[in-house]
């Protein structure tokens, strides 16, 4: 086992309330949120109430794009090239608004360990002659990027895929999948909502059409902050039928029949941003750029390690990957009575999720320490052990 020694990300948990009154390892859904955000939520609040109509045209216009170069830096993107949007659904219906099927090209290859929103997204595009060809998973509940790479052919427009599967937490390498793609003449859609901020990538390099993710997990930004990248080369050329005024390059000339599109990655926007959203996203992105994913990752890899030796310790079932090289931030524990015992550790102010399959998910974040994951596991031992599943005496954490 590894042993626990002093971290220095450890200076950080000051800047996170929660962490003060809970063990929090549910950042693989929910960041823990930045103290720093209430006080620029707070200036949002003072901008409305002080600036009115002006702030629009003295940075809230131009916002998204503020938020979307911080998120570039992150994710290895080029400014200019990332839009924001409500979510990752809203995110990837304009990338797909921007393609249209062609003779046999109508192909969307997707992986059955995607996230359930973004299959539903895609199967609702039959209506418009997409074909959609889900790669199922393996008996470990992962989709390789071989298989993915295998279902790629000449028929195929687009394959959407994750590059850490939620469920397990597996980590997919793009490079065969995109490679297998462009050899074809496909297009490429890459999901980063469970790597952006936590596992180090650069989607300049990896040549990617589209990237999706969001600000509300290890981003640490909150909701309403989903992000598109669109490769350079291709932004110019496309031209979204989920389109909006904030994507012109001329809004304020309300012309109906102008239709030219900005240059920059805010012609994938569509209508009026939510604005509070933005102030919410900025201090996590502040902290995830002054961390560093790099060190982060490290770290990462250490207690995912840690708690899976945790794990095996006491017999439990696993999901997860021992291929440290192919696990993210989460470690999925796979008990009986899965469910209630996830409710027992939240109402003792243990905070984790579950998952069908895969039972409780465990996901630590850098500000999170190897005493916490240690408590966790004896307090999940202590529920199992007495079948306990309601809340403690005393639910507070100490």
């Amino acid at each position: 086992m590894l042993e626990a020694s002093p971290e220095p990300l450890e200076s950080w948990r000051d800047e996170f309330p929660i962490l003060h009154r809970s063990i929090y390892m549910i950042s693989n859904s929910l960041g823990a949120m930045p103290r720093a955000a209430a006080l620029s939520l707070a200036e949002y609040a003072e901008t409305w109430a002080t600036r009115g109509v002006r702030a629009w045209e003295e940075r809230w216009w131009e916002m998204a794009g503020e938020v979307g170069n911080k998120v570039a830096a992150i994710i290895g993107a080029p400014a200019g090239t990332v839009s924001m949007h409500d979510n990752v659904t809203a995110a990837q219906m304009v990338a797909l608004s921007c393609l249209t099927p062609v003779g046999r090209r109508r192909k969307i290859v997707c992986a059955a360990a995607d996230f359930p929103s973004m299959v539903h997204l895609y199967r609702a595009q039959a209506s418009l002659g997409f074909e959609l060809h889900v790669v199922p998973a393996g008996n470990d509940l992962n989709v390789t990027e071989d298989r993915l790479a295998d279902a790629v052919d000449e028929d195929t427009l687009v394959v959407a895929f994750s590059h850490v599967q939620f469920r397990t937490s597996f980590i997919v390498d793009p490079g065969p999948v995109i490679e297998r793609a462009r050899r074809v003449g496909a297009l490429t859609m890459l999901d980063v909502y469970q790597s952006a901020g936590i596992v180090p990538l650069s989607v300049g390099e990896l040549n990617v059409d589209f990237v999706s993710g969001g600000c509300l997990k290890w981003l640490c930004g909150g909701p309403g902050n989903g992000f598109l990248y669109a490769r350079p080369g291709l932004l110019g050329r496309l031209r979204p039928r989920f389109t909006g005024w904030l994507a012109l390059a001329r809004p304020f000339a309300f012309d109906i029949e102008d239709g030219e599109l900005r240059e920059d990655g805010m012609r994938m926007m569509n209508g009026t941003p939510p604005i509070p959203a933005y102030y919410a996203a900025l201090p996590g992105l502040d902290i995830v750029s002054r961390v560093g994913v790099g060190p982060i990752r490290e770290k990462s890899r250490r207690m995912t390690a840690h708690l899976l030796d945790l794990v095996g310790e006491r017999g439990w079932r696993t999901a997860t990957s021992r291929d440290p090289e192919r696990v993210a931030g989460t470690v999925a524990i796979d008990v009986p009575d899965a469910l209630p015992a996830s409710r027992a550790l939240k109402a003792r102010d243990v905070l984790v999720d579950y998952r069908p399959n895969v039972g409780i998910r465990v996901s630590p974040h850098f500000y999170n320490t190897f005493d916490e994951l240690d408590r966790l596991v004896r307090t999940l031992e202590e529920v199992l052990s007495s079948r306990d599943f309601g809340a403690a005496p005393s639910s507070r954490v100490t």
